[in-house]
Protein backbone atom coordinates (compact mmCIF):
# COMPACT_ATOMS: atom_id res chain seq x y z
CA UNK A 1 0.00 0.00 0.00
CA UNK A 2 1.22 3.37 -0.85
CA UNK A 3 2.44 5.86 1.75
CA UNK A 4 -0.99 8.55 0.35
CA UNK A 5 -3.67 5.67 1.22
CA UNK A 6 -1.87 4.20 4.29
CA UNK A 7 -2.08 8.14 5.71
CA UNK A 8 -6.08 7.74 4.85
CA UNK A 9 -6.59 4.71 6.77
CA UNK A 10 -3.90 3.58 9.18
CA UNK A 11 -5.64 3.66 12.38
CA UNK A 12 -9.04 4.64 10.76
CA UNK A 13 -10.90 1.63 11.26
CA UNK A 14 -14.72 2.21 11.45
CA UNK A 15 -15.86 2.20 14.83
CA UNK A 16 -17.20 -1.37 15.73
CA UNK A 17 -20.51 -0.16 17.45
CA UNK A 18 -21.60 2.46 15.99
CA UNK A 19 -19.93 1.95 12.30
CA UNK A 20 -18.84 5.56 12.26
CA UNK A 21 -16.06 6.43 9.85
CA UNK A 22 -14.70 9.23 12.13
CA UNK A 23 -13.14 7.51 15.05
CA UNK A 24 -14.67 8.51 18.50
CA UNK A 25 -12.64 10.14 21.20
CA UNK A 26 -12.75 8.14 23.93
CA UNK A 27 -12.10 11.16 26.97
CA UNK A 28 -12.80 8.82 29.88
CA UNK A 29 -9.67 9.01 32.32
CA UNK A 30 -10.82 6.05 34.35
CA UNK A 31 -12.26 2.76 32.67
CA UNK A 32 -14.06 -0.48 34.85
CA UNK A 33 -12.52 -3.62 35.84
CA UNK A 34 -13.01 -6.33 38.13
CA UNK A 35 -12.57 -7.10 41.61
CA UNK A 36 -8.90 -8.20 41.54
CA UNK A 37 -8.42 -5.02 39.37
CA UNK A 38 -9.03 -7.51 35.74
CA UNK A 39 -8.85 -5.41 33.07
CA UNK A 40 -12.13 -6.07 31.26
CA UNK A 41 -11.46 -3.77 27.92
CA UNK A 42 -7.95 -3.57 27.73
CA UNK A 43 -7.59 -0.25 29.80
CA UNK A 44 -7.85 0.52 33.39
CA UNK A 45 -6.33 4.68 33.22
CA UNK A 46 -5.89 6.82 30.85
CA UNK A 47 -2.58 7.65 31.62
CA UNK A 48 -1.42 3.96 31.30
CA UNK A 49 -3.24 4.06 27.40
CA UNK A 50 -6.21 4.75 25.69
CA UNK A 51 -8.51 3.96 22.68
CA UNK A 52 -7.73 7.14 21.14
CA UNK A 53 -4.03 7.11 21.19
CA UNK A 54 -3.79 3.72 19.74
CA UNK A 55 -5.06 4.39 17.08
CA UNK A 56 -2.91 7.42 16.24
CA UNK A 57 0.28 5.36 17.76
CA UNK A 58 -0.63 2.77 15.13
CA UNK A 59 -1.28 5.90 12.48
CA UNK A 60 2.28 6.54 13.25
CA UNK A 61 4.20 3.48 13.02
CA UNK A 62 2.43 2.20 10.02
CA UNK A 63 3.50 5.97 8.74
CA UNK A 64 7.18 5.50 9.70
CA UNK A 65 7.37 1.40 9.03
CA UNK A 66 7.88 1.06 12.66
CA UNK A 67 7.20 -1.51 15.03
CA UNK A 68 5.28 0.30 17.47
CA UNK A 69 4.80 4.17 18.51
CA UNK A 70 4.37 5.89 21.47
CA UNK A 71 2.82 9.22 21.61
CA UNK A 72 4.17 12.10 24.24
CA UNK A 73 2.37 15.48 25.36
CA UNK A 74 4.56 17.50 23.18
CA UNK A 75 8.23 16.63 20.69
CA UNK A 76 10.18 17.88 23.98
CA UNK A 77 8.69 15.30 25.95
CA UNK A 78 8.95 12.69 23.89
CA UNK A 79 12.86 13.89 23.01
CA UNK A 80 13.35 13.70 27.34
CA UNK A 81 11.50 10.53 27.05
CA UNK A 82 14.01 9.01 25.06
CA UNK A 83 17.10 10.88 26.46
CA UNK A 84 16.21 9.66 30.26
CA UNK A 85 15.85 6.23 30.24
CA UNK A 86 19.88 6.37 28.78
CA UNK A 87 22.01 4.38 31.51
CA UNK A 88 24.06 6.25 34.05
CA UNK A 89 27.74 7.33 32.36
CA UNK A 90 25.81 7.47 28.69
CA UNK A 91 27.81 9.15 25.86
CA UNK A 92 25.08 11.38 23.21
CA UNK A 93 26.43 12.80 20.22
CA UNK A 94 24.40 15.34 18.76
CA UNK A 95 24.65 17.19 15.43
CA UNK A 96 26.42 20.79 15.96
CA UNK A 97 23.18 21.87 14.29
CA UNK A 98 20.04 20.75 16.20
CA UNK A 99 16.98 22.37 17.91
CA UNK A 100 17.97 24.26 20.60
CA UNK A 101 15.56 22.64 22.94
CA UNK A 102 17.60 19.58 22.44
CA UNK A 103 20.24 21.58 22.82
CA UNK A 104 19.55 22.66 25.80
CA UNK A 105 18.11 19.38 27.30
CA UNK A 106 20.91 17.94 26.66
CA UNK A 107 23.59 20.19 27.97
CA UNK A 108 21.54 21.24 30.93
CA UNK A 109 20.20 17.70 32.54
CA UNK A 110 21.97 15.00 30.97
CA UNK A 111 25.16 15.55 33.15
CA UNK A 112 23.39 15.93 35.92
CA UNK A 113 22.52 11.64 35.32
CA UNK A 114 26.38 11.27 35.07
CA UNK A 115 25.96 11.70 30.88
CA UNK A 116 28.10 13.15 28.68
CA UNK A 117 27.36 15.39 25.65
CA UNK A 118 29.56 15.76 22.36
CA UNK A 119 28.38 17.94 19.38
CA UNK A 120 29.65 17.12 15.81
CA UNK A 121 29.09 17.74 12.23
CA UNK A 122 26.85 14.90 11.47
CA UNK A 123 27.50 15.68 7.58
CA UNK A 124 31.21 15.08 7.88
CA UNK A 125 30.94 11.08 8.05
CA UNK A 126 34.67 10.83 9.22
CA UNK A 127 34.05 13.22 12.02
CA UNK A 128 31.50 11.07 12.81
CA UNK A 129 33.57 7.87 12.93
CA UNK A 130 36.02 10.10 15.02
CA UNK A 131 33.62 11.43 17.74
CA UNK A 132 32.62 7.83 18.13
CA UNK A 133 35.79 5.73 19.40
CA UNK A 134 35.16 6.95 22.77
CA UNK A 135 32.14 4.18 24.11
CA UNK A 136 29.04 6.46 22.63
CA UNK A 137 25.59 4.95 23.73
CA UNK A 138 23.35 7.21 21.52
CA UNK A 139 23.84 9.49 18.07
CA UNK A 140 20.69 11.71 17.19
CA UNK A 141 20.36 13.05 13.72
CA UNK A 142 18.60 15.94 12.62
CA UNK A 143 17.90 15.98 9.09
CA UNK A 144 17.56 18.35 7.67
CA UNK A 145 18.65 20.15 10.08
CA UNK A 146 17.39 23.32 12.26
CA UNK A 147 17.75 25.75 11.66
CA UNK A 148 20.53 25.82 8.54
CA UNK A 149 19.10 23.14 6.92
CA UNK A 150 22.28 20.60 6.83
CA UNK A 151 21.78 16.75 5.35
CA UNK A 152 23.12 13.92 7.07
CA UNK A 153 23.74 10.68 5.18
CA UNK A 154 21.14 8.64 7.61
CA UNK A 155 21.99 5.00 6.07
CA UNK A 156 26.10 5.69 6.43
CA UNK A 157 25.68 7.36 9.76
CA UNK A 158 23.32 4.56 10.86
CA UNK A 159 26.48 2.04 10.08
CA UNK A 160 28.94 4.11 12.19
CA UNK A 161 26.69 3.65 14.96
CA UNK A 162 25.96 0.27 14.86
CA UNK A 163 29.42 -0.73 14.31
CA UNK A 164 29.91 0.95 17.77
CA UNK A 165 27.25 -0.35 19.43
CA UNK A 166 25.24 2.90 19.75
CA UNK A 167 21.84 3.82 19.16
CA UNK A 168 20.82 5.85 15.94
CA UNK A 169 17.52 8.18 16.57
CA UNK A 170 16.64 10.74 13.76
CA UNK A 171 14.76 13.77 14.23
CA UNK A 172 12.27 13.73 10.83
CA UNK A 173 10.03 16.28 11.75
CA UNK A 174 11.06 18.83 9.04
CA UNK A 175 10.62 15.62 6.14
CA UNK A 176 7.71 13.99 7.90
CA UNK A 177 7.57 10.07 6.48
CA UNK A 178 5.89 11.18 3.26
CA UNK A 179 9.23 12.53 2.28
CA UNK A 180 12.29 10.42 4.41
CA UNK A 181 11.65 7.31 5.96
CA UNK A 182 14.56 7.44 8.39
CA UNK A 183 13.81 3.30 9.74
CA UNK A 184 14.15 1.90 6.81
CA UNK A 185 17.47 3.69 5.98
CA UNK A 186 19.41 1.81 9.88
CA UNK A 187 17.59 4.39 12.36
CA UNK A 188 16.99 2.77 15.57
CA UNK A 189 14.24 5.43 16.77
CA UNK A 190 12.58 8.18 14.66
CA UNK A 191 10.96 11.09 17.03
CA UNK A 192 8.20 13.56 15.69
CA UNK A 193 7.03 17.19 16.99
CA UNK A 194 3.62 16.13 15.82
CA UNK A 195 2.97 19.71 16.38
CA UNK A 196 4.14 20.82 13.18
CA UNK A 197 3.24 18.82 10.18
CA UNK A 198 0.77 16.23 11.68
CA UNK A 199 -1.18 17.91 12.91
CA UNK A 200 -0.93 21.08 9.87
CA UNK A 201 -3.32 23.46 11.27
CA UNK A 202 -1.07 25.20 14.42
CA UNK A 203 -3.98 24.13 16.74
CA UNK A 204 -2.69 20.95 18.71
CA UNK A 205 0.80 20.12 20.77
CA UNK A 206 2.11 16.42 20.54
CA UNK A 207 5.05 14.61 20.08
CA UNK A 208 5.97 11.11 19.08
CA UNK A 209 8.64 7.98 19.37
CA UNK A 210 8.74 5.55 16.46
CA UNK A 211 10.33 2.31 17.01
CA UNK A 212 12.22 0.20 14.09
CA UNK A 213 11.75 -2.98 16.92
CA UNK A 214 8.89 -3.66 19.97
CA UNK A 215 12.59 -3.94 21.76
CA UNK A 216 13.72 -3.35 25.43
CA UNK A 217 14.11 0.39 24.52
CA UNK A 218 10.79 0.57 23.60
CA UNK A 219 10.06 -0.87 27.09
CA UNK A 220 11.94 1.40 28.93
CA UNK A 221 10.36 4.42 27.02
CA UNK A 222 6.92 3.04 27.55
CA UNK A 223 7.75 2.36 31.13
CA UNK A 224 8.54 5.79 31.72
CA UNK A 225 6.52 7.64 29.98
CA UNK A 226 3.67 5.38 32.02
CA UNK A 227 5.71 6.99 35.48
CA UNK A 228 6.38 10.57 34.41
CA UNK A 229 2.72 10.75 32.87
CA UNK A 230 3.82 12.86 29.73
CA UNK A 231 0.81 10.89 27.46
CA UNK A 232 -1.45 13.14 24.79
CA UNK A 233 -4.91 14.11 25.79
CA UNK A 234 -7.48 11.69 23.82
CA UNK A 235 -8.60 15.03 22.49
CA UNK A 236 -4.74 16.13 20.92
CA UNK A 237 -4.50 12.89 19.97
CA UNK A 238 -7.74 12.95 17.77
CA UNK A 239 -6.60 16.19 16.47
CA UNK A 240 -3.27 14.52 15.21
CA UNK A 241 -5.24 11.69 13.96
CA UNK A 242 -6.91 13.53 11.46
CA UNK A 243 -4.12 15.81 10.27
CA UNK A 244 -2.49 12.32 9.21
CA UNK A 245 -5.52 12.07 6.56
CA UNK A 246 -4.47 14.96 4.83
CA UNK A 247 -0.46 14.79 5.38
CA UNK A 248 0.50 13.71 1.72
CA UNK A 249 -1.19 16.17 0.07
CA UNK A 250 -0.45 19.02 2.08
CA UNK A 251 3.02 17.88 1.70
CA UNK A 252 3.30 18.21 -1.26
CA UNK A 253 1.78 21.91 -2.01
CA UNK A 254 3.93 22.69 1.21
CA UNK A 255 6.80 21.36 -1.29
CA UNK A 256 5.79 23.19 -4.39
CA UNK A 257 5.53 26.12 -2.89
CA UNK A 258 9.15 26.33 -0.78
CA UNK A 259 10.82 25.11 -4.11
CA UNK A 260 9.55 28.25 -5.95
CA UNK A 261 10.51 30.45 -3.02
CA UNK A 262 13.38 29.08 -2.60
CA UNK A 263 14.47 29.77 -6.58
CA UNK A 264 12.71 33.27 -6.40
CA UNK A 265 15.07 34.00 -3.03
CA UNK A 266 18.62 32.57 -4.40
CA UNK A 267 18.22 35.17 -7.00
CA UNK A 268 17.76 38.46 -4.85
CA UNK A 269 20.74 40.48 -4.26
CA UNK A 270 20.08 41.09 -0.82
CA UNK A 271 19.96 37.25 0.36
CA UNK A 272 23.40 36.16 0.98
CA UNK A 273 22.59 32.50 0.66
CA UNK A 274 19.36 29.86 0.90
CA UNK A 275 19.87 26.99 2.96
CA UNK A 276 17.09 24.91 0.84
CA UNK A 277 17.99 20.88 0.22
CA UNK A 278 16.76 21.41 -3.19
CA UNK A 279 19.22 23.90 -4.67
CA UNK A 280 21.72 22.36 -6.58
CA UNK A 281 24.12 24.84 -5.05
CA UNK A 282 23.21 23.01 -1.39
CA UNK A 283 25.99 21.25 -0.19
CA UNK A 284 23.93 18.10 0.68
CA UNK A 285 22.35 18.24 -2.06
CA UNK A 286 22.76 14.84 -3.73
CA UNK A 287 22.27 13.12 -0.53
CA UNK A 288 18.84 14.67 -0.38
CA UNK A 289 18.11 13.80 -3.58
CA UNK A 290 19.19 9.83 -2.48
CA UNK A 291 17.25 9.71 0.97
CA UNK A 292 14.10 12.10 0.43
CA UNK A 293 11.35 11.96 -1.74
CA UNK A 294 11.34 15.99 -1.97
CA UNK A 295 13.06 18.14 -0.24
CA UNK A 296 10.92 19.78 2.39
CA UNK A 297 9.21 22.98 3.67
CA UNK A 298 11.66 24.81 5.54
CA UNK A 299 14.40 26.79 4.78
CA UNK A 300 16.23 29.68 6.02
CA UNK A 301 18.12 32.59 4.21
CA UNK A 302 21.17 34.73 5.32
CA UNK A 303 20.91 38.72 4.76
CA UNK A 304 23.51 40.71 3.87
CA UNK A 305 23.39 43.63 6.32
CA UNK A 306 23.39 41.51 9.41
CA UNK A 307 20.78 41.15 12.23
CA UNK A 308 19.62 44.52 11.57
CA UNK A 309 18.65 43.86 7.66
CA UNK A 310 17.16 40.24 9.14
CA UNK A 311 14.37 42.16 11.96
CA UNK A 312 14.27 44.82 9.11
CA UNK A 313 13.17 42.57 6.19
CA UNK A 314 10.55 40.38 8.60
CA UNK A 315 9.31 43.31 10.07
CA UNK A 316 8.33 44.40 6.57
CA UNK A 317 6.69 40.57 5.75
CA UNK A 318 3.24 41.03 5.48
CA UNK A 319 1.77 37.19 4.75
CA UNK A 320 4.84 35.61 6.55
CA UNK A 321 3.95 35.81 9.95
CA UNK A 322 6.51 36.50 12.47
CA UNK A 323 6.03 33.53 14.71
CA UNK A 324 7.73 30.28 16.25
CA UNK A 325 6.88 26.95 15.29
CA UNK A 326 6.64 25.25 11.83
CA UNK A 327 3.94 23.10 9.27
CA UNK A 328 0.67 25.13 9.85
CA UNK A 329 -0.91 26.20 6.93
CA UNK A 330 0.14 29.69 7.11
CA UNK A 331 3.19 31.06 6.10
CA UNK A 332 5.68 31.53 9.10
CA UNK A 333 8.88 33.91 9.54
CA UNK A 334 11.58 33.29 12.70
CA UNK A 335 14.30 35.38 13.58
CA UNK A 336 15.68 31.99 15.45
CA UNK A 337 19.08 34.18 16.68
CA UNK A 338 15.90 35.84 18.95
CA UNK A 339 14.16 33.11 20.37
CA UNK A 340 16.91 30.90 21.70
CA UNK A 341 17.60 32.65 24.93
CA UNK A 342 20.69 33.92 26.55
CA UNK A 343 22.60 32.18 24.48
CA UNK A 344 21.91 31.92 20.97
CA UNK A 345 23.69 29.86 18.84
CA UNK A 346 22.02 30.70 15.09
CA UNK A 347 23.61 33.17 13.11
CA UNK A 348 22.20 36.53 13.80
CA UNK A 349 21.83 37.11 9.67
CA UNK A 350 19.42 33.96 9.60
CA UNK A 351 15.57 33.97 9.07
CA UNK A 352 14.37 30.88 9.56
CA UNK A 353 10.78 30.53 7.14
CA UNK A 354 7.98 27.53 7.13
CA UNK A 355 6.13 28.07 3.69
CA UNK A 356 2.93 27.28 4.19
CA UNK A 357 -0.26 26.37 1.77
CA UNK A 358 -0.66 29.85 0.27
CA UNK A 359 -0.33 30.60 -3.44
CA UNK A 360 3.12 31.12 -4.28
CA UNK A 361 2.75 33.99 -6.22
CA UNK A 362 1.39 35.81 -3.20
CA UNK A 363 4.51 34.56 -1.17
CA UNK A 364 7.10 35.77 -3.41
CA UNK A 365 4.94 39.07 -3.58
CA UNK A 366 5.51 39.06 -0.15
CA UNK A 367 9.20 38.83 0.06
CA UNK A 368 9.41 41.13 -3.15
CA UNK A 369 7.90 43.89 -1.02
CA UNK A 370 10.14 42.96 2.14
CA UNK A 371 13.21 42.84 0.30
CA UNK A 372 12.90 45.85 -2.53
CA UNK A 373 13.96 48.28 0.89
CA UNK A 374 16.90 45.96 2.03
Amino acid sequence: MRLETLAVHAGAEPDAETGALAPPIHLSTTFRHGPAAERIAGYEYQREGNPTQDRLEAALAALEGGAAALAFASGMAAIAGLLEILPPGARVLLPDDCYSGLRNLATQFLPQRGATVAFVDMADLAAVEAACAPATTLLWLETPSNPLLKLADIAAVARIAHAHGAVLACDNTFATPVLQQPLALGADVVMHSTTKYFGGHSDVLGGALVFARRDALFDAALHRRHLAGAVLAPFSAWLTLRGCRSLAARMALHCANARKLAEFLAAQPAVARVNWPGLATHPGHAVATAQMRDYGAMLSIHLRGGREAALAVAGRLRLFLNATSLGGCESLVEHRGSTEGAHPVSPQDLLRLSVGLEHADDLIADWAQALAAA
